[in-house]
């Protein structure tokens, strides 16, 4: 048999497809440590396949999975089943696993056990962890495992109704809302319990001014203190809920204009290390409910690299290298992901895009099976013509040539 170096060039390069990519940005693939795919337990929300989809046509090629699943990704068994289905899509697909048992604060889970077979940190996503002896044993645990725990901060004793930022929102449907208390004061308990520790703590889709202060003066005193920040909170405030309904209805909430030019700030800065989608599909029907009865969430995989670009780049907050950087290599370096760096002998993971190019969001061209997102109806800059992982190509969009 002829070995590869025996070919003639021409023949080396047969099988080798050209791309032109004159005017157009070549960076890593994106990375978002933040997503749900719903599967298993949801999959009429999203699966593997239509999640892992509509990620690539974003720009991302690696993903890490919130363990809220039903069953959750607190046994070995329904990691085992996330992580070998994600291998089938043709992106790098990771999963975190809960913190504790069935996500109630209670009992932790073997995370020794389920690190080995895979996570690649722990999180409770979607609820708080209460009880701060729980928390710090967490935390040691997982340093021990050189893993990251990432937080969902919300204190339940200040919100009446989710979703809905108490202040001109809950006022405009009548409902008691989610006080931005909620929010600080289980950021303050719990980077005061993380200072004392040696684990990677990450705070989740920070929304408030205060939270951020609060994250920028951990950073101070320790290097283990991490942060990210959705597209949904550095471009919308509570008026989008109020325009947009339910589909501007997040956990946690969009809030004021202040909170939104402190969280871009925090990204300026440094104090926000990473943007993450927090893609969060759901069903047409679930979302028509009511707004205290719909689910909190929106898709944001397929919007997050053009918002980055309209709100962030355009507006001269970041570069676009910056915004790069905290789509892709920031986020990988927090959960020790070989990823988000372009290298020779490194990962073939690569995004190429026109960052001026305009695009229309459109409720029936979502990859992803939900459409649940307030940027319906708008031009968007920043077209994804490509996108590459392990050297495929796993999305070219239609109007490439």
């Amino acid at each position: 048999m002829l070995e590869q170096a025996d070919l003639g060039e021409d023949e080396q390069r047969a099988d080798i497809e050209q791309i032109d990519a004159a005017g157009k940005t070549i960076v890593p693939g994106l990375v978002d440590v933040h997503v749900h795919f719903r599967d298993p337990g949801f999959t009429h929300k999203e699966d593997m396949e239509s999640g892992a989809a509509a990620a690539a046509k974003g720009g991302f090629t690696t993903v890490v999975l919130m363990a809220n699943t039903k069953p959750p990704v607190d046994n070995e068994e329904t990691l085992s089943y996330v992580l070998q289905k994600g291998n089938k899509t043709g992106i790098h697909v990771h999963t975190c696993a809960n913190v504790t048992m069935g996500m109630k604060g209670q009992d932790l889970v073997d995370m020794e056990a389920l690190s080995q077979a895979g996570a690649v940190g722990f999180t409770d996503d979607g609820i708080p962890i209460l009880e701060e002896e729980i928390l710090r044993e967490a935390l040691q645990r997982a340093a021990k495992l050189g893993k990251p725990i990432s937080l969902h901060e919300e204190d339940p004793a200040y919100i009446a109704n989710n979703g809905i930022h108490a202040g001109k929102a809950s006022a405009y449907y009548g409902i008691g809302g989610s006080g931005r208390e909620a929010e600080i004061g289980m950021v303050e308990r719990d980077l005061r319990i993380a200072l004392t520790q040696e684990a990677d703590l990450s705070i989740q889709h920070i929304s408030t001014k205060e939270a951020v202060e609060l994250v920028r003066q951990a950073k101070k005193q320790s290097s283990h203190i991490f942060a990210e920040a959705t597209p949904h909170h550095f471009t919308l405030t509570q008026e989008a809920a109020i325009k947009h309904g339910t589909l501007a209805k997040m956990n946690p909430p969009l809030r004021e204009e202040a909170d939104r030019l402190a969280i871009i700030k925090g990204l300026q800065d440094g104090t926000i290390d990473m943007i993450a989608t927090d893609h969060a599909p759901h069903s047409s029907e679930e979302k028509a409910k009511p707004i205290t009865e719909a689910p909190s969430g929106i898709i944001g995989l397929e919007t997050a690299l053009s918002l980055g670009i309209r709100e962030l780049v355009k507006p001269d907050y970041l570069t676009l290298m910056e915004l790069i950087e905290k789509m892709s290599l920031a986020p990988a370096r927090l959960y020790h992901l070989d990823a988000g760096y372009l290298a020779e002998n490194g990962p073939a993971d690569l995004v190429i895009f026109d960052k001026d190019a305009l695009w229309q969001v459109e409720q029936d061209k979502f990859a992803s099976k939900a459409c649940n997102s307030p940027f319906i109806g708008e031009t968007m800059p920043g077209v994804v013509a490509y996108t590459i992982c392990d050297g495929k190509i796993v999305y070219a969009s239609k109007n490439t040539k």
